[in-house]
């Protein structure tokens, strides 16, 4: 089993930043592929964005490319994802997820693990 528990979450203005992390413990892994989920109200979980096992290879939503940012570091077994340019949109509940696969995907059904999440809210 593979225990995840984000954090980071919280309100900020639009156009503001906010690093979210994803602290990994159990069975980890350094070969699992990590993505980053959210969910609004009302609305289906949606992809942000993954990172193969290496970090070499990272995948983004249309939505938040060239303002979000993936990243790892498999020697704390945590992912980041770095948001900037922040919109009122952006809010929803973010999930970080952990795939017992070597590369990525944009398919939440390809996720093996699921944190509780961590909510971020945009204020216009």
């Amino acid at each position: 089993q593979v225990q995840l528990v984000e954090s980071g979450g919280g309100l900020v203005q639009a156009g503001g930043s906010l690093r979210l992390s994803c602290a990994a413990s159990g069975r980890t892994s350094s070969s699992y592929a990590m993505g980053w989920f959210r969910q609004a109200p009302g609305k289906e979980r949606a992809f942000i964005a993954a990172i193969n096992w290496s970090g070499s290879s990272t995948d983004y939503a249309d939505s938040v490319k060239g303002r979000f940012t993936i990243s790892r570091d498999n020697a704390k077994n945590t992912v980041y994802l770095q948001m900037h340019s922040l919109k009122p949109e952006d809010s929803a509940v973010y999930y970080c997820a952990a795939r017992t696969y070597y590369s990525s995907s944009s398919n939440f059904n390809d996720y093996d693990y699921w944190g509780q999440g961590t909510q971020v809210t945009v204020s216009k």
